[in-house]
């Protein structure tokens, strides 16, 4: 699982020993180690640079091509739009539009 988010070098590091990407990449391991069939991602950039958004999202997509279904949940709109899959916007709670390659729309 760490040679999936690219942290097979760090498996022996103290958390403190981590940037915030790689402390991010070690709780989308921990997420995934008993392979769920559903994954869910609470806005998982948003505290990240934009590399490192980049790769945690080309993890997810990896995570997806193994079976695994993603919902992630974000406002990044260069996340959402790199991506061109299903897009689902909610506003309090109720869906207001569903696109199944859609892009961001405010």
């Amino acid at each position: 699982v760490l040679d999936l988010v690219g942290l097979e070098s760090k498996m022996w590091h103290f958390p403190f020993e981590l940037s915030g990407g790689e402390r991010q990449r070690v709780a989308i391991a921990r997420a995934i180690v008993n392979q769920p069939d559903l994954l869910i991602a609470d806005e998982p950039t948003g505290n990240l640079d934009p590399i490192n958004a980049h790769e945690i999202i080309e993890i997810f997509q990896s995570i997806n091509k193994l079976g695994t279904t993603v919902i992630l949940t974000t406002h990044n709109k260069g996340v959402i739009d790199n991506l061109g899959r299903r897009v689902i916007t909610l506003d309090h709670g109720r869906i207001t539009r569903d696109d199944k390659e859609g892009r961001y729309i405010i």
